[in-house]
């Protein structure tokens, strides 16, 4: 038996998974969460050394890493090179919440595993669709020509709530779908007939909707501003947009969810960051539904989207003009169908699964370079 290692490394968490092809299944699964970046290396590692342990470190045909940010020049899976490392190093000013961790988890892991094939899963990949008009900023030509444009993120993410959809009902997957994907980083995109038209993010992770630690879109206006009274550098102000905005910012206390919504009866800076959250979700899903002309699915994933039903509800509540309802029993059980039965669109609970894209992406792509697969 083959067998694909994913490693998933986020801003906060890192979760590696073994994968069969035939059946196409997940072995087993290590996972960390609230890890800082001088932590991440130890704790993969240690899941490196479980993994041996098990004992089934030489079925591995291929390492796949989920990669944040692809760059003008990195639009769909590839095998890693040297070249394609360094290439993705420069991008660690774009993105410094993930890029130098997952440049680290690359490090780490081929060190443990040279003679196997390493595979890049491009989050901005699934976005490539894009019309150029969603792409653009309204910037000189000379830095569209530099590769400054709206990249889109989630996209593994996008691209398994899609595959599931299809399963459950090729329809329901051919028509209009927003995903709201919110956790930590959050975001929410427009996709019609399966493939994306429109989205939160942009240049960077850092755009788009409030997020934990991140600022989300932001007046350009208040950026010079903050850099003149507060004498900021580039390396100060990304760390202001990146880790000290956000729900951490407004609330003071905390950029989880689960500790906001616990506070929130008698703290009211943490009620307001859930509603500024909430606020800046049910604005940009307005506004897709006007991209996509309408609105057939709204499907909520990752950690908050499929755990927190009032997150959901005060979401829902607000898109009542466009006719969306929720059956709050449904809703307060999780269930996988969530809107009533006199909303217009569908609304559902769905569970992301970018491990499993991921492997799919590494068995295709092997399997079409005929790299070292073993049957």
């Amino acid at each position: 038996m083959s067998l694909i290692l994913t490693i998933n490394a986020g801003s906060s968490s890192l979760k590696l998974a073994l994968f069969s092809r035939d059946p196409e299944q997940r072995v087993c699964t290590w996972q960390a969460e609230r890890i800082g970046e001088s932590e991440q290396r130890r704790v993969l590692e240690g899941m490196l050394e479980q993994l041996r342990a098990s004992g089934q470190v030489d079925a591995l045909v291929a390492v796949a890493h989920r990669v944040v940010h692809g760059g003008p020049r990195h639009a769909q899976p590839e095998v890693l090179t040297p070249a394609a490392i360094a290439d993705l190093r420069g991008l660690s000013a774009i993105d410094p919440n993930h890029m130098p961790r997952t440049l680290a988890a690359i490090d780490c892991a081929a060190a443990a595993f040279p003679s196997i094939p390493h595979v890049a899963c491009f989050d901005t990949a699934f976005h490539q669709s894009m019309p150029r008009i969603a792409q653009m900023y309204p910037l000189p030509d000379r830095f569209v020509r530099a590769g400054v444009r709206r990249y889109g993120f989630h996209g593994l993410s996008c691209e398994s709530i899609v595959y599931e959809l299809s399963r459950i009902d090729p329809a329901v997957a051919a028509g209009r779908v927003i995903v709201a994907h919110l956790g930590s980083g959050a975001s929410l995109t427009a996709i019609d007939a399966g493939r994306s038209v429109d989205t939160t993010m942009g240049w960077s992770p850092a755009g788009g909707i409030v997020m934990g630690t991140r600022s989300g879109d932001l007046d350009p206006g208040v950026l010079v501003h903050i850099i003149r009274e507060e004498h900021m550098d580039a390396d100060a102000l990304a760390r202001l947009v990146n880790e000290e905005s956000g729900l951490i910012g407004v609330s003071g206390t905390s950029a989880d969810v689960r500790d906001l919504l616990a506070r929130e009866s008698d703290d009211p800076r943490a009620a307001e960051a859930i509603a500024l959250f909430c606020y800046s979700a049910v604005k940009a899903i307005g506004a897709l539904i006007a991209v996509l002309g309408g609105l057939d699915t709204l499907v909520f994933t990752g950690g908050i989207g499929e755990h927190a039903s009032s997150i959901r509800t005060r979401i829902c509540a607000r898109l009542r003009a466009f006719g969306i309802g929720l059956d709050e029993g449904s809703n307060a059980a999780h269930a996988s169908i969530i809107s009533a039965n006199r909303s217009t669109a569908t609304v559902r609970v769905m569970k992301t699964d970018e491990d499993a894209v991921m492997a799919r992406h590494a068995w295709n792509l092997l399997s079409h370079r005929n790299l070292n697969v073993r049957t």
